[in-house]
């Protein structure tokens, strides 16, 4: 087995599931810190902030600092200063979205916006979703944090912030741009941030569609665990497989 330099680690599935602790992650984690080994926490979730994300994970007793976690929201304030001219933008979303817009220097707006943000938000209404599509229809620019259909929770699977974006985008007649996991943007930006090359460096996450793709598509090599979204079962399926798949993060190690 492959040692590897740098790990770049989802959370939701991964690290916990809702407010479930997830076996073995905190020990994974541990080793890792143990073994001097970098790494980042890679989240597709928009709706916390950095500060609140390390919080959740330390919760958990998973030692984590805010510089070594990056979100969707993160991801996509900087895919807007790097990529548009445009700074007017009305958001779906929730405080971790908000903040990281804002101290990027983007103008929220109720109207005539020039981008739509889309990230979770727990408290969507069907005015807000019908902003979203109108804003849209007018022209502005479909961006979305992330393409996550559903998300794992202590309750089971419920909607993502995915689903929200193909409603939007099936009224509006535009197609989504999405920033997050499995796209190219967020896992350049994770890289250059955790400065290992990526031959080195390993992408550990539970679903195949956003974290394993994620890693195939940037050329690293993944480790799938199966305490999330895509099981042992459904993982057959797909043509390209990951590097390795473990039923839980504790088994690791133990293998190296």
């Amino acid at each position: 087995m492959k040692h590897y330099e740098g790990y770049l680690i989802d959370l939701d599935g991964t690290m916990f599931r809702g407010t479930d602790e997830i076996q073995g992650a905190k020990e994974f984690v541990d080793e890792l810190n143990k073994r001097h080994i970098p790494h980042m926490f890679l989240t597709n979730n928009s709706s916390r902030t950095l500060e609140q994300t390390a919080e959740k994970l330390e919760g958990f007793g998973i030692d984590a600092k805010v510089e070594q976690v990056i979100t969707a929201s993160l991801a996509t304030a900087a895919f807007i200063k790097e990529n548009l001219t445009s700074r007017r933008a009305f958001v779906v979303g929730q405080t971790g979205l908000i903040r990281a817009l804002e101290e990027a220097g983007i103008e929220l707006t109720d109207e005539e916006a020039e981008i739509v943000v889309m990230g979770i938000d727990r408290n969507v209404t069907y005015e807000k979703l019908s902003r979203a599509a109108l804003n849209a229809q007018k022209g502005a620019y479909l961006l979305a944090t992330n393409p996550d259909i559903k998300v794992p929770t202590e309750r089971g699977f419920t909607p993502g912030n995915g689903a929200f974006v193909e409603l939007v985008s099936h009224v509006s007649g535009k197609k989504p741009t999405y920033v997050g996991k499995p796209q190219p943007f967020m896992m350049e930006f994770a890289l250059k941030k955790l400065g290992i090359p990526r031959e080195k460096t390993i992408m550990v996450g539970d679903n195949y569609e956003t974290d394993i793709m994620a890693g195939i598509q940037s050329g690293l090599d993944t480790l799938h665990v199966q305490t999330g979204v895509t099981s042992k079962e459904e993982l057959v399926k797909y043509a390209e497989q990951p590097t390795y798949s473990v039923r839980t993060l504790n088994e690791w190690f133990s293998h190296m």
